[in-house]
């Protein structure tokens, strides 16, 4: 689902800046064409058509990014851990596990011998 979303999402936003890019540009920000007659679409009725489907893709735009943002929020909550393998597992047991072919760890405490005076 947020896949295809996705999807439709990039097709709304690339549109959106082709219709864009279309349109004359009146105000001369950059001072390119600006107040020349001679554009791509210099008719009334292509500019009433351009400035309609701008708005109607920037509202899609805009729901879309909604949509995906509560989608995208509801995909992370915290889900309980699977504790359907913990009734089928053998108790652990405290004592660490003997590895083959290696003997077996001396005692932490020795005993002192017997008979052998202790230096103080």
């Amino acid at each position: 689902m947020i896949t295809f979303l996705l999807v439709v999402h990039t097709i709304i936003a690339l549109a959106l800046v082709g219709v864009i890019l279309l349109q004359k540009s009146e105000g001369g920000g950059l001072g390119i064409g600006g107040g020349t007659g001679g554009g791509l679409m210099t008719a009334r009725g292509a500019a009433n058509l351009l400035t309609r489907s701008t708005t109607v893709l920037a509202s899609l735009f805009v729901a879309s990014s909604i949509v995906l943002a509560v989608l995208a929020a509801n995909t992370n909550k915290v889900k309980p851990i699977d504790t359907s393998l913990a009734k089928a597992a053998a108790p652990v047991s405290t004592a660490p596990a003997a590895l083959p072919g290696v003997p077996a760890a001396a005692p932490a405490t020795t005993p002192a011998p017997t008979g052998v005076p202790l230096a103080r």
